[in-house]
């Protein structure tokens, strides 16, 4: 549907095997460096339709190689737990049995730790979980950018996607898929207007910077103003249903609580 309406895209690719042909060749095609403190590398393949962005990230290396560690020592432990049961003819804990009275079970288990010391049992789970494809990741796209826009064009997608979220979540603006066009355009515009007010807020209260758009709308639907007319016509303000942040608010616009 992109494509024939045309208009042009920009995704990320999954890794396949046959990537790591390019995995293996990487650092001899010379790749440009893109961000020197992350240690972002790319290379650029251009094919007819389309483009592929292809990276490696040291901090993303490092980032998945720590994951990885912290999988094979939960399966050791894990294989250690097992092998415990084992040795002491108990019944498994109860996360690696399968807890349904509908279901009757009967196996046999053996791990591998009575064979194997426990740098054999790291080397082994290594092999089986670290692929070589840490670090590096592909996107691809209609358009013919260079490997930093691509990246940086990529980037961007996270902080549309945290405003979508928040006008579905915090914003709470009402479902769109059953409105008419003219209600679907009328209710995104109330709901960035709204996003845009409390992000002003944030802007100008250092206190509300760490504060989610959620509290800060929910802070003042809380607050209530009531109009008092007097006989001389003059009217009168009476706020109620205070707290830190829309007191905050009223304070700082100079109204007294």
């Amino acid at each position: 549907m992109i494509r024939e309406d045309e208009m042009h895209y920009l995704t990320a690719r999954k890794l396949n095997k046959s990537d790591d042909k390019k995995i293996a060749t990487f650092w001899e095609s010379a790749p440009e460096l893109i961000n020197a403190k992350n240690g972002i590398y790319g290379l650029k393949i251009v094919k007819p339709s389309s483009v592929n962005y292809f990276y490696f990230s040291k901090k993303l290396q490092k980032e998945q190689l720590d994951s990885r560690a912290r999988k094979v020592m939960r399966q050791i432990q894990q294989a250690k737990d097992i092998q415990k049961s084992i040795d002491k003819n108990k019944k498994l804990p109860k996360k690696f049995r399968i807890n349904n009275a509908l279901v009757d079970v009967t196996y046999s288990l053996q791990t591998k730790l009575v064979d194997m010391d426990e740098k054999e049992c790291i080397k082994l789970l290594e092999e089986k979980v670290i692929t070589g494809r840490e670090g590096f990741f592909c996107l691809k796209s209609s358009r013919n950018l260079t490997l930093k826009e691509a990246l940086s064009t990529y980037r961007k997608k996270d902080s549309i996607e945290k405003i979508i979220n928040s006008l579905k979540n915090e914003i709470e603006i009402k479902p769109l898929r059953v409105w008419t066009d003219a209600s679907v355009y009328g209710a995104v515009i109330i709901g960035f207007i709204a996003q845009l007010f409390i992000s002003l807020m944030r802007y100008e209260y250092d206190e509300l910077k760490s504060k989610s758009t959620k509290f800060i709308k929910n802070s003042l639907l809380n607050l209530t103003v009531t109009v008092d007319y007097m006989k001389n016509k003059a009217k009168r303000y009476i706020y109620a249903n205070f707290d830190a942040i829309n007191t905050l608010i009223l304070r700082q616009k100079g109204m007294k609580s």
